[in-house]
């Protein structure tokens, strides 16, 4: 399974940026998606996830900000990120697995991460 990550760049406060991580070598429609962070000197967290049927859900620190859907057409899953802080800097990763379990604990497969800066 290969997992590749895309959409990071820096943005001002109060931006938005749109991720996008496209799956490939598995059955994408039957996998469930996560994204994580890892902000500077800090450990690796996670932001959403998205079951293979579109159940949500997400880190209290982006609720309201962030929404993670996907596209089974595609392969793709997305994480559109408004109202950015700088406190969601930091390098996203897309991680994948058919299990839920496994992908909010942080096993699975990983992409290699895209980076998010946001300046204050």
């Amino acid at each position: 399974v290969q997992l590749q990550a895309s959409g990071g760049g820096l943005v001002q406060a109060g931006g938005s940026l749109n991720l996008s991580c496209i799956v490939s070598g598995s059955d994408f429609s039957r996998n469930q998606m996560g994204w994580w962070r890892q902000p500077p000197g800090n450990q690796r967290e996670l932001v959403a996830a998205i079951t293979y049927d579109d159940t949500t859900r997400y880190a209290d620190s982006v609720k309201g900000r962030f929404t993670v859907s996907r596209d089974n057409a595609k392969n793709t899953v997305y994480l559109e990120m408004n109202s950015l802080t700088p406190e969601d800097t930091g390098t996203y990763y897309c991680n994948t697995d058919w299990s839920l379990l496994a992908v909010v604990t942080g096993k699975g497969s990983w992409g290699q991460g895209t980076q998010v800066t946001v300046s204050s």
